[in-house]
């Protein structure tokens, strides 16, 4: 086979680049992975070939650039989603430009396409009324509403990402002393979140109910498989929709699996913990991340407001000392 067939590229870009070489976690892995696949589908659909018989060259920059906004305006895909599949594509065809330099050209043209800018608003959150409501939304009568609460119910304490609960094992789960679950996050850190007691005898109580085995999943499908993140996010779709006849605000949100992060953040920092703490606690890089939160909350603000006293002086208006410096000003 050809090395500049590109099948075989994209193969060894994920077993060689991806996997050995670079030693990709597999939630980078599995998120490259959802890239090629919505390309490769949105090539078949405009080719009119099966994604093994399409050809390097024909993925050029405009094919690509087309392919973005057909994520976009075709999908509903926000810019920064938008921006993380760009990303992905980036890495490949920088693979590409090295491993056959003939396509460099096109590879520069294609590494060109710049990721677009988007208004960062403040996040949105849930309040713990809006949380409560939601927990308490799926019908506990039957095995699929136990599994979901005991899932919601971690999500909104914990925090943790879509895809770092949805990986979670029997064996990442200790309801002992200092009972904490285990998981790892971006960049491969293993991380640590302790458990409220309520939460811990919701949890006792279902992984009791399910008997699994150590590396069995915590969240089950209803097939016995691992619970996917879309299957996550439908189910917190579907019990917002159920808690807003107990909480109308919810009917103003659009509430995702990271609006339960979100949450869990917020709740946090009300109850006055530093924000070094909540960075650990949500396993961010840096506290820069975590200050989103700052100014999400009009109450932090409000009770800053309180606390600063009019000091009664009227500001005077600056007047530049320098002509080149008023000229400057006057811009």
């Amino acid at each position: 086979m050809s090395t500049s067939n590109f099948p075989a590229l994209l193969q060894r870009f994920f077993t060689d680049r991806l996997m050995t070489q670079q030693g990709a976690s597999p939630h980078t892995v599995a998120g490259y992975r959802d890239t090629f696949r919505l390309l490769l589908q949105f090539a078949t659909d405009r080719l009119g070939r099966a994604p093994s018989a399409l050809r390097l060259e024909e993925l050029d920059a405009a094919f690509l650039e087309t392919f973005l906004g057909h994520l976009e305006h075709g999908r509903r895909n926000r810019p920064r989603t938008r921006n993380h599949r760009l990303s992905a594509l980036h890495a490949f065809f920088r693979y590409v430009a090295l491993a056959e330099p003939a396509f460099s050209l096109q590879c520069q043209r294609i590494l060109a396409i710049p990721a677009k800018r988007f208004e960062r608003g403040p996040v949105e959150f849930l309040t713990e009324e809006e949380a409560n409501a939601l927990v308490s939304a799926p019908n506990t009568q039957t095995w699929i509403g136990r599994r979901d609460r005991a899932l919601l119910l971690l999500a909104v304490q914990t925090g943790m990402r879509n895809s770092e609960i949805t990986s979670l094992r029997c064996q990442d789960v200790e309801l002992g002393v200092g009972a904490h679950v285990r998981c790892f996050g971006k960049g491969r850190k293993m991380r640590c979140t302790p458990l409220r007691p309520d939460v811990v005898a919701v949890l006792r109580a279902w992984l009791s109910e399910q008997r699994g085995e150590p590396a069995d999943p915590v969240f089950p499908s209803s097939r016995g498989g691992r619970l996917s993140p879309d299957a996550f996010q439908r189910l917190v779709t579907r019990y917002a929709a159920t808690a807003c006849r107990t909480c109308p605000s919810l009917r103003t949100k659009n509430v995702t699996p990271h609006t339960l992060r979100h949450a869990a953040a917020m709740a946090l920092l009300r109850r006055g913990i530093d924000l070094t703490v909540i960075a650990l606690w949500l396993g961010h890089e840096s506290t820069e991340t975590t200050e989103v939160y700052l100014h999400a909350d009009m109450q932090l603000k409000e009770r800053a407001l309180a606390h600063a006293n009019p000091s009664g002086v009227v500001p005077d208006r600056y007047r530049p000392p320098d002509r080149l410096l008023a000229f400057l000003e006057g811009l």
